[in-house]
């Protein structure tokens, strides 16, 4: 069997990332497509028919000797918008081994009538805007937490997908399920939990929205995370846009 001409490494954990490696699949089926995870998730939502990597490449040496060793054509950076040590390994990777890279992008959330949102700009800030006694849901993830464990006064609920392990370092109900991608049940969930704050990231996108959307709709507060600086060009905002970057007619 001939070598494939095109190696196509994916740094994912984005249902962006999933789709686009479907979209290769279709229109290159003889590219070889590698999709790389952090493997923060025990069962990742996974697309079908390509090769999978878990785990870090020991910084951005490491992400370099793969690129060279697998013979890696095109990088695509479609991690999450937050994620923002991996895309920066992944900048200097793709120059110290001559491979050609696109950052995946998706839109920040834009703030809509209704919405009252307090934008901080990290995790410790987010802590310090809410009152006292609050009852604030944290959709932050479980390596985003840390910081609420000096908020004593706060009653914490805590939405995951996985139970925690280590333990939470601060006492909080825990909430184990994806977020939905309906609003009236986000809603419904908010409601029922008598959640008086949101706490989440800018992560933009459809996947997550649900929250936002619930949380307008019955008022209440959101402290927002802004993102961090995004990675430097190219940068793309869509699956279409990274398809033309590397080379392919997302119209056939």
């Amino acid at each position: 069997m001939p070598a494939p001409t095109e190696i196509i490494l994916v740094l994912g954990g984005t249902a962006e990332a999933n789709r686009l490696v479907s979209r290769i699949r279709i229109m290159r089926p003889d590219a070889r497509i590698l999709l790389s995870l952090a493997g923060r998730t025990a069962t990742p939502v996974l697309p079908e028919d390509c090769a999978v990597r878990v785990g870090g490449f020991g910084g951005a040496d490491g992400l370099a000797a793969f690129l060279a060793r697998e013979g890696v054509t095109h990088l695509v950076d479609a991690t999450h918008p937050f994620a923002a040590g991996i895309s920066r390994n992944a900048v200097k990777a793709a120059e110290t081994a001559g491979v050609p890279r696109v950052a995946l992008v998706r839109p920040a959330w834009e703030p809509q009538t209704g919405d009252r949102w307090t934008c901080v700009a990290c995790l410790g800030d987010a802590c310090d805007a809410l009152p006292a006694k609050a009852r604030p849901l944290l959709a932050l993830g479980r390596q985003h937490l840390t910081p609420f464990a000096r908020r004593p006064d706060l009653d914490l609920v805590v939405r995951m997908i996985e139970p925690p392990d280590p333990p939470l370092p601060f006492s909080a109900e825990i909430v184990l399920s994806r977020p939905s991608p309906d609003a009236d049940e986000e809603a419904e969930l908010l409601q029922r939990l008598a959640i008086t704050h949101l706490v989440c990231r800018n992560s933009g996108g459809a996947a997550s929205y649900a929250k936002v959307e619930a949380a307008r709709r019955l008022g209440l507060p959101v402290i927002m995370i802004e993102r961090p600086p995004s990675a430097p060009p190219p940068v793309a905002g869509s699956l279409d846009a990274v398809l033309t970057l590397i080379g392919m007619n997302p119209s056939v």
